[in-house]
C-alpha cells in the first residue's frame, strides 16, 4: 500500500491507495496543520489512521509527500522514518511528473498545483484547466501535449470569510456553507449569502475569461474540500473529482519507484 500525503495550509490529508498501480483509494483522513505537533504526534495519529483502514505500519510499501508548508516538514518525515522506518519520496525539484511546466520560472510552481495537474491530465486528458479549491483557490491550464502553460492564483472562500469577520467589529463568524436564499433577512444568512455567490461568480467569471483567451475548448476538472459546494451550481465544472490530487501523487510515484 502506498501513504499518500498532501500537506497544505489548513489541512494534512493522507490517502492510503493500494493495487497494482495504485490506483485504489481505501481511505483518506485529515489532520489540522499545526508546525508545533511532535513526530510522536504525528505517527500516533498515522497508525491509528492505518488501523481504522485495516491496516498496520508493515503494510505501507512506501510514502509520497507533497507540501506547500515548509515548517510542518521536518516533524512530518520524521515521523514517517521514526514509525514506518520508510525515507518518503517528496515531490519537488528532480522528480518525474510526466508532464512539463512552460512558466517563466518553473520552480515556482506550488508542488500541490503541479500533483492536481498530473492528475488531472492522466485522468482525464487535456487540454484542461484544473482548479483546486482549498485555503488558496487557483486555476492552471494544461494543454493537450501535457505542458502547463498558465495559471492563476486568488483567495480561498475560508480566507475571505475569515477576513470578513476579523477585520470588522460587528459581524460574527459563519460556517461556510451553500445559502438557502440569497434573499437573506439577518446578519447570518447574509454573511453566508453573500460569501457564496460572490465567490461562485467569481468562479465562472474566471472560467469565462480562460475560454475567451484560449484558443480551443477544455475541460474543467475542479478538486479541493470547498469545490464541493459549488459543483452543483455552475454548469462551467465538467467534472469534481475529490482525489484528484492522491491520483496525480500516484503518477507521480509510479514514474519515480524506488
Amino acid at each position: 500500500m502506498l501513504l499518500a500525503v498532501d500537506i497544505g495550509n489548513t489541512n494534512i490529508v493522507l490517502g492510503f491507495l493500494d493495487g497494482d498501480h495504485k490506483e485504489q483509494m481505501r481511505g483518506t483522513y485529515r489532520i489540522t496543520t499545526k508546525a508545533n505537533h511532535t513526530s510522536d504526534e504525528y505517527g500516533l495519529m498515522i497508525t491509528e489512521f492505518l488501523a481504522m483502514s485495516g491496516y498496520s505500519p508493515s503494510d505501507v510499501q512506501d510514502v509520497i509527500i507533497v507540501s506547500v508548508v515548509p515548517k510542518v516538514m521536518h516533524s512530518f518525515r520524521a515521523s514517517i522514518v521514526k514509525f514506518l522506518g520508510i525515507d518518503p519520496m517528496i515531490v519537488g525539484p528532480g522528480i518525474k511528473t510526466g508532464i512539463n511546466v512552460v512558466m517563466d520560472n518553473p520552480k515556482t510552481m506550488g508542488a500541490d498545483c503541479l500533483a492536481d495537474c498530473v492528475g488531472a491530465y492522466f485522468t482525464y486528458g487535456g487540454p484542461a484547466l484544473v482548479a483546486d479549491f482549498g485555503t488558496a483557490t487557483t486555476f492552471n491550464y494544461v494543454d493537450s501535449k501535457g505542458s502547463i502553460r498558465s495559471g492563476l492564483i486568488t483567495t480561498g472562500i475560508r480566507t475571505a470569510a475569515a477576513a470578513l469577520w476579523n477585520e470588522t467589529a460587528q459581524l460574527p463568524e459563519v460556517e461556510i456553507t451553500r445559502p438557502k436564499s440569497i434573499l437573506a433577512k439577518n446578519t447570518k444568512d447574509a454573511m453566508q449569502a453573500g460569501l457564496y455567490y460572490n465567490f461562485l461568480g467569481g468562479i465562472e467569471r474566471t472560467i469565462r475569461q480562460f475560454q475567451q483567451e484560449i484558443d480551443g475548448e477544455f475541460r474543467v476538472i475542479a478538486t479541493g474540500g470547498l469545490g464541493r459546494m459549488f459543483k452543483d451550481d455552475t454548469d462551467l465544472i465538467d467534472v469534481y473529482d475529490p482525489d484528484l490530487i492522491f491520483k496525480g501523487l500516484a503518477s507521480i510515484y509510479a514514474r519515480n519507484t524506488r
